[in-house]
């Protein structure tokens, strides 16, 4: 797929060679940022470096009702979303064919530039974020960023957070499954100090009845130097999260009766608390020195109890999974302006984690009953840290051209510090793990930009215990190298219009599927991800706007370590669509009155490693809205989301929890179609 794209994309773009040349950057942007967002000066705008990034600006996250603002990041191109929707664990955001099934955790997740995913990978702490208290949205694809190194093995996403401004902004919702909801956004600036402060809280029957009962608080403050030379925050939130979890059903439950939660999972729920602080501190040096720093504490506790199966042998499918993870660090950027052709960046990160992690198990019940542990499994108390340091050079030897070399390494360390057993041991020592890219764009116009990357990135093993930490006698993984590249065009096809077409492949040396959760691991050896992605998006008239995006992508092992005498080379990894699609319009009637479309589709895949189990987890769902403005201060939204009432459902298999030959698909019904009616106040 990718040997047949890269001659046309280079065909497509050397007949533009003959324009007149200066530079464009390749990012493509849908909506509008704020003006609080877009920064002057400081350090180096990701779009203006790298060259796969999409941003979705405020406009289209503000008025989206979502149960979880992970959910927002569908609306851009060639991203999956694994909607598990058990309570608080309710999913994630993938792309680049790493799915969200948790074993391969590949994308970093960031909050205003601020680490922030937990110990395993996964996305929890995007919940503390909520649609009005976002600026944008920023997604970098590919492993050619060398600013962070653990868990961005795919890319990264950023949201960043309104700072500055003078607004106050509110919205309420009612909608379907009884759900309820009330987000205040208040921003104060006068003189050298900028204040915000958020609040949000979202009650929901959900769905399936189980319950959802959710909370959001922040604030900021930044001073300002007279100068404008110095600036200095601090910026503080809190989380709470309370939500029953209604089961996974079987095929046959499915059928019966989607909306059900079985007798088996009446006492799920989990209960997750959040906190974040940072200080932070942009300075600028000279008027061609910035100095920026970022010191951080994330603290995750979650108390999850929760039944997996209906079949009453053995304790393992009754599990409580208490986990409690603290994470203290500091990011320090330079950003020196030699000339105009030669700009230097670098930067170092070093973060520590503290971390505890217990799983107990019960005797079956219908319900269960959480009381008293009929066994502890986990009992762990472990720390794990990260030392990282980067530099790239952008450098421009003509106005149409821009390379840019880079090199990232990383280095971990940290100690099982106690178990059921009673002993402690090291993290695997995997050295200074080195990381060296190279980006180039060329631009033979202003609305013009061939890019390629060439990167590396790496995955290390995370959790609580073996193999994580090493123990007597237990052979050592090395860090899985991942080497990606990626050619691409993007143009301005007729004026107010974007549009890209990209070819990728990433290959990944080692590859481990790690579930810290089970204790599970499983080496897969040498894995290769390829994909295309094509998009289009701008203003087709005055009053409409347009985006559509299709992505081809698929992951599979070329070479494999044996499991139980079957080797998985060749085999597709599980949970992965070979294709993802997104399409919109909008429409503006008048001034007053605006309608919207949106479609987003994936196709099916398979659900266990060797893929014999079938394939599940396709669907093609629209949703629409409309806004009405009732004053210069006042409108309506009203959303309908699933309007075909498309049955769509999250499927896994589960090999774990059942009697040997029982094992089968087990499914997580989505949502069918549901109405929303929000007020929204600017004053």
């Amino acid at each position: 797929m990718k040997r047949k794209l890269i001659p046309a994309l280079l065909a497509l773009a050397l007949p533009l060679a003959n324009l007149p040349a200066y530079a464009d950057d390749p990012a493509i942007v849908m909506g509008e940022v704020r003006v609080s967002a877009q920064r002057q000066g400081g350090p180096l705008l990701t779009n203006r470096v790298l060259t796969s990034v999409d941003v979705l600006g405020a406009d289209k996250v503000e008025d989206k009702n979502v149960m979880n603002s992970w959910e927002l990041i569908g609306q851009l191109p060639g991203v999956q979303l694994t909607e598990t929707r058990m309570g608080a664990e309710s999913g994630k955001a993938t792309f680049r064919a790493f799915n969200g099934e948790g074993y391969i955790n590949g994308i970093k997740v960031l909050i205003d530039g601020i680490p922030s995913n937990v110990n395993s990978g996964n996305q929890r702490f995007i919940d503390m974020i909520f649609p009005l208290e976002i600026d944008y949205i920023e997604v970098v694809r590919g492993t050619n960023d060398p600013r962070y190194g653990l868990h961005n093995i795919g890319g990264n996403i950023n949201f960043g957070t309104r700072q500055g401004g003078t607004y106050t902004d509110a919205r309420l919702t009612y909608g379907s499954y009884n759900t309820r909801e009330a987000q205040l956004a208040i921003g104060r600036e006068a003189g050298a100090l900028a204040q915000n402060y958020f609040f949000a809280k979202q009650v929901s029957d959900e769905y399936r009845g189980t319950g959802s009962d959710k909370y959001s608080a922040g604030a900021k403050w930044f001073l300002t130097s007279a100068d404008k030379a110095v600036k200095a925050g601090l910026v503080l939130r809190s989380y709470r999260h309370e939500a029953g979890e209604p089961g996974f059903l079987t095929a046959q439950e499915l059928r019966a009766n989607r909306r059900q939660s079985p007798a088996k999972n009446a006492n799920d729920a989990t209960e997750r608390e959040m906190r974040h602080a940072s200080l932070h501190l942009d300075w600028q040096l000279t008027p061609d020195a910035h100095l920026s720093s970022k010191l951080y504490f994330n603290s995750y506790a979650d108390d999850r109890r929760v039944t997996f199966t209906g079949n009453p042998a053995g304790t393992a499918p009754r599990q409580r999974r208490l986990w409690d993870e603290d994470q203290l660090g500091f990011i320090g950027n330079l950003t020196w302006s030699v000339d105009k052709a030669l700009v230097l960046d670098g930067g170092i990160n070093v973060e520590q984690q503290d971390n505890r992690y217990r799983r107990h198990r019960f005797t079956f019940a219908s319900p269960t009953n959480f009381g008293t542990p009929a066994q502890t499994q986990n009992d762990d108390s472990y720390s794990f840290d990260n030392v990282g340091a980067y530099v790239q050079a952008i450098i421009r030897p003509s106005a149409s051209l821009k390379i840019i070399p880079a090199i990232r390494a990383d280095k971990f360390s940290g100690t099982d510090r106690g178990n059921l057993a009673g002993t402690s041991a090291p993290l695997q020592d995997y050295g200074w793990i080195q990381q060296p890219k190279l980006s180039m764009v060329y631009n033979p116009s202003q609305d013009v930009s061939v890019y390629a990357n060439w990167g590396r990135t790496f995955q290390v093993l995370t959790g609580s215990n073996m193999p994580a930490y090493l123990r007597p006698g237990q052979a050592a993984f090395d860090a899985s190298i991942n080497t990606g590249k990626e050619i691409g065009i993007k143009f301005k096809p007729v004026a107010g219009a974007n549009l890209r077409l990209a070819a990728w492949q990433q290959d990944a040396t080692g590859e481990v599927a790690n579930m810290p959760a089970t204790g599970t691991t499983v080496g897969l050896g040498e894995t290769r991800r390829e994909g295309v992605d094509f998009q289009l998006s701008g203003r087709a008239t005055d009053k409409v706007d347009l985006w559509l995006s299709h992505s081809l992508q698929k992951a599979h092992v070329v070479s494999a370590f044996a499991a139980n005498g079957v080797s998985l080379a060749g085999k597709e990894v599980f949970s992965t669509p070979r294709h993802i699609s997104n399409a919109g319009i909008e429409y503006r009637a008048s001034d007053r009155l605006r309608f919207g479309l949106q479609g987003r589709a994936q196709g099916d895949y398979f659900i266990d490693s060797p893929n014999e189990q079938g394939k599940f987890g396709g669907f093609v769902l629209f949703d629409a809205n409309l806004r009405y403005q009732l004053s210069a201060r006042t409108s309506i939204d009203f959303q309908l989301k699933n309007i075909g009432n498309r049955k769509v459902d999250y499927v896994w298999y589960d090999n774990f929890f059942w009697p040997a030959g029982e094992a089968q698909p087990m499914f997580s019904s989505g949502p069918g179609r549901a109405a929303y009616l929000s007020l929204n106040v600017k004053l």
